[in-house]
Order: C-alpha cells, then sequence, then structure tokens
C-alpha cells in the first residue's frame, strides 16, 4: 500500500475511471508514458511511487507532489518521466 490513499489527495474533482487495458493496479516505474493529471488512478499511483522512490515518510509530502502536478509543472511536461524529473529538480523552489 502506498503513503496515501484516495481519499488522502488533496483535490476531489479527478475521474475514477478505467479503460480497456487500463489496470489501475498495475505498477512500474515512472517511464515515457503521459501522465494524465484529471485521472484519480494515475495521479495516485504517481505520487505514491514518486514518495516511495524519495523515502518520504509523512503525508504532507506526497500532497506537496500532488499540488506540484496540478499547479506547478508546466502543462508541456506531460511523460511521467519528465514530470518526475521536473519535480526533482524544482522541489525546494516549489511554494507548497
Amino acid at each position: 500500500m502506498g503513503l496515501i490513499t484516495k481519499s488522502d489527495l488533496h483535490y476531489k474533482d479527478y475521474t475514477w475511471t478505467t479503460v480497456l487495458g487500463d489496470d489501475p493496479t498495475v505498477s512500474g516505474e515512472p517511464d515515457n508514458t503521459l501522465l494524465s493529471r484529471k485521472e484519480g488512478y494515475e495521479i495516485l499511483y504517481f505520487v505514491n511511487k514518486f514518495s516511495e522512490k524519495n523515502n518520504f515518510k509523512n503525508k504532507d509530502s506526497a500532497i506537496k507532489v500532488e499540488k506540484m502536478i496540478r499547479n506547478e509543472v508546466p502543462k508541456e511536461t506531460r511523460s511521467q518521466k519528465d514530470i518526475k524529473t521536473w519535480i526533482e529538480q524544482n522541489w525546494t523552489k516549489s511554494k507548497f
């Protein structure tokens, strides 16, 4: 289980749908797959995986990742890998 759950997410306007072949329980490393910023399953997975890789122990850090994705990561930065890199490079500069 990840650091946060659906109910812990700061934003409540996500969609929680899956499409054929889209398994919300699939795990792996953030890669060149595009991250849908409004799809709850994708955000929850990404935030938890990022938190795990960075040894975050408190939910506040995970929520900061969610807020950065929503508010600070440039819209043209779309792949999971690029979003991960952007957050790592801008963690200390974030207003959250």
